[in-house]
């Protein structure tokens, strides 16, 4: 047993004595590769003047290395070493380049296949920014929009404005801020975040307002601050009350008006309410209360007595001149019925279905092929009329002609619109028709009128948004819609269906702004 183990001990101290040899025979070569960092590569090389940037070169197989920094813009000159920080005191953008000498050939970066050289230059741009300064202006607005007198950015300039007259304020800023916030105490908007271009904003409420603008940066940190201190001075106006919009919020009426409006000199008696339901049933409710929004001042909110308003209720509202005034003690005019424009919010804004036709082309609305009177229609984009923005669809229906189109984003996938099943959704569209309509009897034939419908790829459900009956208004942009509640989840890519036959006429007619917005119907 003894031998057995020395003889097994003398074959293990063999093994490790060739091992032991081979190893040391071994030549290992250190690969030649360009690394460099900075403290700030993942902030562009960005820093404020007084700050200071850590230059890394972490680099293998260097031999020799040189750092150099432009002349008069750091506390450093040159540098051999691996690592340097440098302070930079001038304001600017600065080259700052690094020589390397490696032992071999050298790979760049993340190249796979060595550069052909031993020797690297590098250039890393460091931009040094200044402090953060800005500067306003604000002008009076004049009555037909254009641009008034400048106002004085003093404190206590008490700049005069008649209640619901407009300023426009503008900015211009150095130093790279990225964040501009206009605080405007009782002005309507009361805050603007990072507006694009001037802003208008107006004031209604009587009395001495300040103002606040901030623009600022988050990294390198930087800002500036402007305020003024009774800045404005609002005063009371003889001008006429003006109803500016009738509209919905949760369930009230809402009233808006030019100016700040006194909630304790309206009478209920003074208003009437008219609600026509889908069904066709009219009902006058009473009103139970009106309050000044909490928020909104110029804006009367009327309750009703044990009802509410309905996406697909026709809403009008009268108002007999009474005791209502403004805050200035200025007297509403009576005005009749007056149609309240529901609130809703597009969900095409957030998606990726072009609902302006601002950013597609002609061939992201291909025709689908149905066949037959379905292909007889010219589709094109136009800048001719918009309802908004600067383009819109322009369609010809040629004579019994019909359409079939969809829309693809820029990708050439189908636009999609993700609807929830059980909820009720209005789907909307702008048509403008390009007068004079029809100059014959209408229709010709066939039991329907022309029009335009939206359905899903699924065809779960119709959305008849559009009827074009003789008596359609011309050339003005009509809002148009249906409701609809689908029956399952689904991702809808719609496909939008003309309808001419009957007509013996070409039907032509702009379209803009599609619209698909959840609602609540009357039970």
């Amino acid at each position: 047993m003894k031998k057995i183990k020395l003889f097994g001990f003398a074959i293990v101290s063999l093994l490790a004595f060739y091992a032991c040899t081979e190893e040391d025979e071994v030549k290992l070569t250190e690969a030649s590769h360009r690394a460099i960092v900075t403290s700030e590569m993942n902030f562009e090389n960005k820093i404020n003047v007084g700050g200071h940037i850590d230059f890394g070169d972490i680099s293998s197989g260097v031999v020799s290395r040189t750092w150099t920094f432009p002349e008069g813009v750091a506390d450093v000159s040159t540098s051999s070493e691996a690592v340097v920080k440098a302070t930079f005191s001038k304001v600017g953008v600065h080259n700052v380049t690094l020589k390397q000498t490696f032992a071999n050939e050298a790979y760049a970066d993340e190249r796979t296949t060595p550069s052909g050289s031993a020797e690297l230059d590098t250039t890393i741009v460091v931009t040094v920014l200044g402090d953060v300064t800005a500067q306003i202006q604000a002008n009076y607005v004049n009555a037909d929009g254009s641009l008034g007198a400048e106002l004085s950015l003093v404190d206590n300039a008490e700049n005069v404005i008649t209640a619901s007259n407009y300023i426009r304020l503008s900015y211009t800023a150095e130093g790279d801020p990225i964040n501009f916030i206009w605080n405007l105490p009782n002005a309507k908007p009361n805050t603007l975040q990072n507006p694009e271009g001037d802003a208008d904003v107006r004031y209604s409420k009587v009395g001495v307002h300040d103002l606040e603008f901030i623009a600022s940066r988050s990294r390198p940190f930087g800002g500036d601050t402007i305020s003024i201190k009774n800045f404005i001075k609002v005063i009371p106006s003889t001008d006429p009350v003006i109803l500016d919009a009738v509209s919905d919020k949760d369930g009230k009426v809402a009233l808006e008006f030019s100016r700040d409006m006194d909630a304790a000199t309206a009478a209920k008696t003074d208003f009437s309410i008219s609600i026509e339901t889908a069904g066709g049933a009219i009902i006058s409710p009473q009103i139970a209360s009106i309050t000044t929004d909490p928020v909104d001042e110029n804006i009367l909110l009327l309750e009703l007595e044990g009802e509410r308003v309905y996406n697909n209720d026709k809403v009008m509202v009268s108002y007999t001149a009474g005791e209502l005034s403004t805050l200035d003690a200025v007297a509403a005019t009576s005005f009749t019925d007056e149609a309240l424009v529901f609130n809703t919010v597009n969900m095409l804004e957030n998606s990726n279905y072009d609902y302006s036709f601002e950013n597609t082309t002609n061939t992201n609305w291909p025709y689908q092929f149905w066949g037959g009177n379905w292909g007889e229609y010219d589709f094109s984009l136009s800048s001719v009329v918009s309802q908004d923005g600067s383009k819109s669809a322009y369609v010809e229906f040629r004579p019994e002609g019909g359409m079939v189109i969809s829309h693809t984003d820029m990708l050439g996938e189908n636009a999609i619109v993700s609807l929830v099943a059980g909820t009720t959704y209005e789907v909307g569209v702008w048509i403008y028709i390009d007068g004079p309509f029809f100059t014959a009897p209408y229709p010709t034939s066939g039991n329907f009128v022309s029009d335009l419908r939206f359905y899903p790829r699924s065809f779960g459900f119709e959305a008849a948004t559009t009827f074009f009956t003789e008596d359609f208004p011309v050339n003005e942009w009509v809002y148009t819609s249906a409701f609809i509640t689908p029956g399952a989840d689904e991702d809808v890519n719609f496909v939008i269906r003309g309808y001419n036959v009957g007509n013996g006429q070409t039907l032509k007619f702009y379209m803009d702004n599609i619209s698909v917005a959840e609602v609540e119907i009357r039970p």
